[in-house]
């Protein structure tokens, strides 16, 4: 019993330390792919992945297709089964008495003769009706309604498939907007810590000075206050990432906690020329696609007034039914032949869904054109944007390198004594505003980058 105890203690301690071990490497595989800098194109993956707009279209895109098969099947022979069992009390007696009946010649008079008739007793009860077959049906002709549905179950499933396209466009611009915000605050804050650096590298040499007896206690004073403002600008760009980061991961699908490190670069735009054209947008091809099926809804409600023709065949058994005791019906048979359908008069009814169906096309096809114009201004207004966003990008970096240059400049005057502290501290404030105004630039032109592909649908 003792070697038993020991051998399970053992085993369970494996077992533990099995799960343990793989805890372990569960927990340093996560920290691994936390620690590994996050790239754009791995957010949009983790975004398609965990997009539930995206999975519920691709759904609306598969239940699509299947409704164009099963329409395509009409045209095909169907085969059905059916049977009936059915029990009645109903009945019918039939009695005649018997007698000397007269015979009657060819030339129709009677020969005095006779013939005895025994009489008849007939008696017929329901009982059981019991019946079953199968049948086959061949449709030729429906009206055109199975063609007319096939065409419109073709654009369901094309105006599906521009559906899931612009849902995963919206991911894709979601979450590209989400990683420039903060590639853009970490840089911000990055601006904010190099400005608080110049603060505290020039405060050490003003108290260095002051406690030299060369600078006087309001210059220090002067830089403690700058140096604070810098202190409160920094926590507030910390701020703006964090809060930044949690929209990223917010839209890849990973827990608003966990702390992304970011790979830091965005595609720099490399178009010569903004082109305006919508033709590529999923939104105007879904436009006109909305007007098609609103045409061909129209064709469908009036090919309700034609008339259907199909072949039908049927092979069965039917039994049951009693006559003086024994089974009336017992036996297979078959049948074929042509049905032919042709609607007459419906009340009113098919005229007033006839119109219906006309007003709802010139409906859809007035929003069509509006929501073509609509896009070809928002193409262009995104166009102008973009150009503008470039225009602002160089004067942001021609002032940059001004800054850069009366920063250099200043520091030298200022310790040689030809300007104050004054001046040096307002030199480095426009140099932390030329950085923010650039870093702004840049991202602004990035987005205005992804606006400007939104209007012309090449975001893939």
């Amino acid at each position: 019993m003792k070697r038993i105890f020991f051998l399970t203690l053992l085993l369970l301690a494996a077992g533990r330390g099995v799960v343990w071990s793989q805890e372990i490497a569960g927990r340093a595989a996560t920290a691994a792919a936390a620690a590994e800098p996050l790239t754009l194109e791995a957010c949009i993956e983790q975004a398609r992945a965990n997009n539930r707009t995206l999975r519920a279209a691709e759904s609306g895109l598969e239940a699509a297709r299947c409704d164009e098969r099963s329409l395509r099947a009409l045209l095909l022979p169907a085969l059905s089964a059916s049977g009936t069992a059915l029990r009645t009390d109903a009945g019918a007696a039939l009695s005649v008495a018997g007698g000397l009946l007269p015979v009657v010649g060819a030339d129709g008079v009677p020969t005095g003769a006779g013939a005895l008739f025994p009489g008849l007793d007939l008696s017929l009860r329901g009982g059981w009706l019991y019946g079953g077959g199968v049948q086959i049906e061949q449709p030729l002709y429906l009206g055109g309604r199975v063609r007319i549905g096939v065409r419109m179950a073709r654009e369901a499933t094309a105006l599906a498939a521009d559906e899931r396209r612009r849902a995963e466009a919206d991911v894709v611009l979601r979450t590209s907007r989400a990683y420039a915000d903060a590639v853009r605050a970490q840089e911000l804050r990055q601006v904010a810590e190099a400005y608080r650096r110049l603060l505290v590298e020039l405060g050490r040499v003003v108290e260095r000075a002051f406690g030299e007896g060369m600078k006087p206690r309001s210059e220090v004073l002067k830089v403690q206050v700058k140096r604070n403002e810098s202190e409160l600008n920094l926590a507030r760009a910390r701020h703006a990432q964090r809060l930044a980061t949690m929209l990223l991961c917010h839209c890849i699908g990973r827990p608003l906690t966990d702390s992304l490190v970011l790979e830091g670069s965005i595609p720099v735009p490399t178009e010569a020329e903004a082109p305006t054209d919508v033709a590529d947008r999923p939104e105007y091809r879904m436009a006109g696609r909305q007007y098609e099926l609103a045409r061909q809804q129209e064709a469908l409600t009036r090919g309700e007034r034609r008339p259907q023709l199909a072949l039908v065949g049927r092979y069965g058994y039917a039994g049951g039914g009693e006559a003086n005791g024994r089974m009336l019906l017992h036996g297979w048979s078959y049948a074929a032949g042509v049905r032919l359908s042709v609607p007459l008069f419906h009340f009113g009814r098919h005229a007033n869904r006839v119109r219906a169906a006309e007003a709802r096309s010139e409906q859809l096809l007035a929003r069509c054109e509006e929501t073509r114009e609509l896009l070809a201004l928002e193409a262009v207004r995104a166009a102008d944007g973009l150009a503008e966003a470039e225009l602002e990008v160089r004067m942001t970096e021609a002032a940059v390198a001004a800054a850069d240059e009366q920063l250099r400049i200043g520091r030298r005057c200022y310790e040689a004594g030809i300007e104050t502290l004054s001046d040096l501290l307002e030199v480095q404030a426009q140099w932390q505003q030329a950085r923010q105004r650039q870093v702004e630039a840049r991202f602004d032109r990035y987005l205005r980058w992804l606006e400007h592909r939104q209007a012309t649908g090449r975001i893939e």
